[in-house]
C-alpha cells in the first residue's frame, strides 16, 4: 500500500484529510480528521486508514464511516456514557436468554432444558439483574447454593458474558475474576459398588410384597436382569421386544423432561435373553393382552411415563412440596435397617455387569450387552477369565 494513498491536505483548512472511493458506490467517501500536517498526525491518520482498509477487506466496512471518525476528547466521553447506558439495559436475565438461543442449535435439547434452564432459575432468584453488581451475584451463589453449583453457575455466567462482550452486548465480562476453583471429585467408590446377589434378591422380594410400590417390581427387576440405564428402560416399548420377548432392542433413553434421544454413549444394542429365563417370564408375564407397539413397557402407578423422579420417590425418598412430610423409598428404608448398603439407582446396572463377569462373562460380552466399551468394564467391573458363554440366568 502507498504510504500516504488516500490521504491529503484540505487546501482550506490546512487539515488532513482521507478520500478514496471503492467499487459499488457512486459517490467518493471523504473524511476530515482535524488534525494538522505533522509528522505525528500523518501516523496517525495511516493508522485509521489502514484500519478502513483492513475492514474493507474483512467485508465489514461502515459506509456511514461513523466507525473511523476523529472524535474529541468530549465526543469520546460521551459516545462511552451511551455505550454503558445501552449496556445497563441488558438485564443478566436477558443476556442468558440470548445466549441460550445462540446455544440452542450448538447443544442438545436436553441440555438445554435442564443445565440452562436451572441456570435460568437460579438467576431469577438473584438480589439484582445487574451485571454491575456481579460481585454481589456471586456472593448470593456461594451462600445459597452447593459448592459444586457455584462453580457450575459462575462458570455459565462468565461464559455468558465472554458471549455478550463478543457480541458487542456489553463491554466486559464482569464475572471473569469472580469465579471460584472447581470442587475435588469426591470419591467415586460408591457410584461403581454393586449389590451382592442376596442383597439383589431381597430388594426385589420387599419391592413384589410391598404396598405402596409393588406396581415398580417388574422395572427393578428388569434393571437389576439387564443393567439396562434407567432412562433406556424408561423409553422402551412393546416394539423394541421381539414377540417371544427373548431378544430387547435398546436404541434410545429419556430424561426428566421425557425428551426421547440415543443411548447415553449413542451405542444402540440387542440385548438377548434365553428362552425360560426369569427375564423372558417376567417380559411374557407383563405384556398385554393386545399387543401394542409404541406403548411403553414401564409406565407409574397413575399410567404416567417413567421418569428419574418417579424412580428417587420409591427408591430414596418423597416429599411433599405443601408441608415438610415425607416417606421413605423401599432402598432408603431398607439400607436404614442394616439390611443393604443404599445405593444409587444405577447400581442395579453395576450389579448386573460384575455378577456377570463373576458368572463367567467375558468383559467384551458383558460390555456388547449394557452398551459400554470394554475399558469402562474392566476398568470398574472385576473381571475373571474370558469364557464363552450365553447370558446366565443368574
Amino acid at each position: 500500500m502507498n504510504k500516504d494513498m488516500w490521504i491529503s491536505v484540505d487546501k482550506r483548512s490546512s487539515r488532513l484529510i482521507i478520500r478514496f472511493s471503492l467499487p459499488g458506490f457512486k459517490r467518493q467517501f471523504f473524511m476530515g480528521t482535524r488534525l494538522l500536517d505533522t509528522p505525528s498526525n500523518r501516523e496517525l491518520v495511516r493508522r485509521k486508514r489502514n484500519l478502513i482498509a483492513a475492514d474493507i477487506a474483512l467485508e465489514r466496512f461502515d459506509p456511514t464511516l461513523n466507525s473511523y471518525r476523529f472524535r474529541t476528547a468530549q465526543e469520546t466521553e460521551a459516545l462511552t456514557l451511551q455505550k454503558l447506558e445501552e449496556e445497563s439495559s441488558y438485564s443478566l436475565q436477558e443476556l442468558w436468554e440470548r445466549f441460550t438461543e445462540f446455544k440452542a442449535s450448538q447443544v442438545e435439547k436436553t441440555t438445554i432444558l435442564v443445565k440452562y434452564q436451572r441456570i435460568a432459575n437460579y438467576i431469577s432468584r438473584f438480589p439484582t439483574q445487574s451485571t454491575e453488581d456481579a460481585a454481589k451475584i456471586r456472593d448470593w451463589v456461594l451462600k445459597n447454593l452447593s459448592h459444586y453449583m457455584a462453580w457450575e453457575t459462575l462458570n455459565s455466567l462468565s461464559r455468558c458474558c465472554d458471549w455478550a462482550s463478543d457480541s458487542g452486548l456489553i463491554s466486559n465480562n464482569p464475572f471473569f475474576k469472580l469465579k471460584i476453583p472447581k470442587p475435588k471429585n469426591k470419591s467415586l467408590d460408591n457410584d461403581y459398588k454393586a449389590f451382592t446377589l442376596e442383597q439383589r434378591d431381597l430388594i426385589i422380594q420387599n419391592f413384589e410384597e410391598h404396598s405402596l410400590f409393588c406396581h415398580y417390581a417388574p422395572l427393578i427387576k428388569f434393571l437389576f436382569w439387564t443393567g439396562a440405564r434407567p432412562g433406556e428402560a424408561f423409553a422402551l416399548t412393546w416394539g423394541d421386544i421381539s414377540p417371544d420377548r427373548c431378544r430387547i432392542y435398546i436404541d434410545k433413553s429419556c430424561n426428566l423432561y421425557r425428551i426421547h434421544k440415543g443411548t447415553k454413549n449413542g451405542k444402540k444394542r440387542i440385548f438377548p435373553c434365553e428362552s425360560g429365563s426369569k427375564l423372558q417370564k417376567l417380559l411374557l408375564d407383563i405384556s398385554p393382552v393386545v399387543p401394542q407397539s409404541a406403548k411403553l413397557v414401564f409406565v407409574s402407578k397413575t399410567g404416567r411415563p417413567m421418569t428419574s423422579s418417579i424412580m428417587f420417590s420409591f427408591w430414596n425418598e418423597w416429599k411433599s412440596k405443601s408441608s415438610t412430610f415425607k416417606y421413605l423409598g423401599l432402598v432408603k428404608e431398607l439400607a436404614n435397617q442394616n439390611q443393604v448398603p443404599y445405593l444409587k439407582p444405577y447400581a442395579t446396572r453395576h450389579t448386573f455387569a460384575t455378577w456377570a463377569i463373576s458368572s463367567g462373562v467375558s468383559p467384551d460380552k458383558v460390555a456388547l450387552w449394557i452398551g459400554d466399551t470394554v475399558e469402562t468394564v474392566l476398568t470398574h467391573y472385576c473381571h475373571p477369565e474370558i469364557v464363552s458363554a450365553e447370558c446366565p440366568d443368574f
